[in-house]
């Protein structure tokens, strides 16, 4: 992977970016972190706006947003890491959402990416819980403004 190729983000539906938004969660969530197969696969994925974030070619990142104004399932591929992939398809759910007329998106975060959300403007709320036996804080960021 050339670091100098620059991201883009792309988002649609699940019919168009699934299949390969879904190989980027099998392999960060399902190999990587040993999320449960039947966790994963949530059923809900129909009714989100996906975003695929790609350099170049190739697609190393993926995100969702539910009809809620949930944020879920951002995943970035291990050797696309700390290049802002994770911060740009953040940035692009958060505005699909303000366009879409949400007041506020929210999250569960697993607690190793609370700083990351935090620096987004997210604020934590709620106790630590467990998913998918990984640690996790629902957090929230107000788009009022």
């Amino acid at each position: 992977m050339n670091s100098t190729d620059a991201i883009t983000i792309q988002h649609g539906d699940w019919a168009t970016l699934g299949p390969v938004a879904s190989e980027i969660r099998r392999v960060v969530f399902i190999e990587e972190q040993a999320v449960p197969r039947h966790e994963e696969w949530d059923g809900r994925d129909d009714d989100c706006v996906h975003f695929l974030a790609w350099q170049g070619e190739r697609a190393i990142g993926t995100a969702r947003l539910l009809p809620d104004g949930h944020i879920g399932r951002v995943a970035v591929l291990i050797e696309a890491r700390g290049l802002g992939v994770g911060r740009q398809l953040m940035q692009a759910a958060i505005e699909v959402a303000r366009q879409r007329g949400h007041t506020h998106v929210e999250l569960a975060a697993q607690t190793h990416a609370l700083a990351f959300y935090e620096s987004l403007g997210f604020e934590a709320f709620g106790d630590e819980f467990l998913d998918a036996g990984i640690p996790h804080r629902n957090m929230r960021l107000s788009l009022a403004g």
